[in-house]
């Protein structure tokens, strides 16, 4: 596997992303639109939180979570704003983390890309197809908040 091309794809993908995100006015952050569950904010920290998820917790690399466990509170697969009980993790603080993910990510597995990883369900079988599914699912998170942004204009 390439790596300067699946490290440039996870970077261009985390930056799109960001710069999709900076649309939203700040006072609407937070609003779930009609025909949606999530708010804008809920995006940005799934797509973090799912990121370094699938990198590690899906790998042998469980440890190299930087992450604090109550991410996974708010923003894991299945959770959304209305079960929230607290206020989550201030926008500025996600969006720092996002930029800063896929560089943190290419130093821990640069010259891992083709090590097998454990049984998963996205059947991948290296770090290289575990990074590229986040590509993926950033993506589809792209097409949502622009939905999204569209709705709450």
């Amino acid at each position: 596997m390439r790596t300067d091309f699946i490290f440039d794809i996870l970077k261009n993908r985390h930056n799109q992303f960001v710069e999709l995100v900076a649309q939203c006015p700040e006072d609407k952050r937070n609003l779930v639109p009609k025909g949606f569950k999530n708010s804008i904010h809920w995006h940005v920290g799934h797509v973090l939180t799912v990121t370094e998820f699938h990198v590690f917790g899906l790998s042998e690399f469980a440890l190299n979570k930087t992450l604090p466990a109550i991410y996974q509170y708010f923003f894991a697969y299945g959770t959304k704003p209305a079960d929230w009980e607290g206020e989550p993790p201030a926008w500025e603080i996600l969006i720092d983390q996002l930029r800063k993910q896929p560089d943190e990510i290419r130093i821990l597995l640069e010259n891992k890309l083709d090590a097998r990883v454990k049984d998963n369900f996205l059947k991948a079988e290296t770090f290289g197809e575990l990074i590229l599914s986040t590509v993926l699912h950033a993506t589809d998170h792209i097409g949502f908040v622009t939905a999204m942004l569209k709705t709450l204009k």
